[in-house]
């Protein structure tokens, strides 16, 4: 059983890759659980995330499956040695929902993120006052050692794009920048700080513009993860009120990248939002005056 009693997001992504690759192998659980000499109720639980196969019954799999890749067999056999490898936020287990860190393991995992956020400006871009005074001013009452808490989380997942270098590309509605939700001064140090990160070269900030029309309101805010080279996507998060949903459907996942390119094709390009930005900033500062 992965950690924890309940399957981890990399045993699920290992589970689903080995049931695709035994779907287009035409071959049945049956057969699959004659490959590695156990029962049908193994090849069911690996498939399904509630037990982590072995790297030498991933080998055998993909030999029966013919996947000869040796980048897609050498991603397997790694989700099969670190499934159950303790992330740095199982520290903060107790206080946070298992869907959240589900979300963060696959942040951890990924080697290219994608985000589109209508509405806040993205944890991953948050300040630390800006970080506090949304988790504080959210519909759930947190006492000030529960916002502490959370914003630490936000800031560590903050080094997969500050210090791994991660690439990182982020779209926010115009919104996002217009309508300051954390108070006139939080709002303007968090717009100077994502002009600032935005100057790295693994992370690139994109505007949709209010003249777009109803392109943001139809697609609700969304994180998608790569984990190989090709970057395509292979999961996505969506939040809502209480809980983060994560897609790893092929159909689900081709909607969404689908959608993210749509964003982007329609949204300013980094340097036109850098421009925008600023303009505001500049409005608000001689506004102030």
């Amino acid at each position: 059983m992965p950690a924890g009693g309940r399957p981890t997001v990399r045993s699920r992504r290992l589970g689903t890759a080995l049931r695709r690759y035994r779907q287009d192998a035409k071959l049945d659980q049956p057969q699959a659980a004659e490959v590695i000499a156990s029962s049908q109720a193994r090849i069911s639980r690996m498939e399904s995330g509630q037990a982590t196969p072995r790297v030498i019954e991933v080998r055998l799999l993909l030999d029966a499956y013919g996947v000869t890749d040796p980048q897609v067999r050498g991603k397997l056999e790694d989700l099969a040695k670190h499934s159950k490898k303790r992330g740095w936020w199982l520290e903060y287990a107790a206080y946070l929902r298992p869907d959240y860190l589900d979300h963060i393991a696959l942040e951890d995992d990924a080697i290219r993120i994608r985000q589109w956020q209508p509405v806040l400006v993205p944890g991953l871009l948050q300040t630390t006052a800006y970080a506090e005074a949304v988790i504080a001013g959210g519909p759930k009452t947190l006492d000030p050692e529960q916002v502490s808490r959370l914003v630490k989380v936000r800031q560590r997942r903050q080094a997969r794009i500050l210090e791994d270098g991660v690439p990182y590309s982020a779209i926010l509605w115009e919104a996002a920048i217009e309508h300051p939700l954390a108070g006139a001064q939080t709002h303007r140090e968090q717009l100077s700080a994502i002009l600032e990160i935005g100057k790295r070269d693994n992370i690139s900030v994109q505007v949709l513009p209010f003249s777009v029309g109803a392109l943001a309101a139809a697609v609700s805010g969304f994180s998608a993860f790569s984990f190989d080279s090709e970057s395509a996507v292979e999961a996505v998060t969506m939040d809502d009120l209480m809980s983060s949903s994560v897609m790893e459907s092929a159909n689900d996942l081709a909607v969404y990248a689908s959608s993210y390119d749509l964003l982007s094709s329609a949204a300013l390009t980094p340097e036109a939002s850098a421009e925008l930005i600023a303009g505001k900033l500049r409005r608000w500062e001689e506004e102030a005056s």
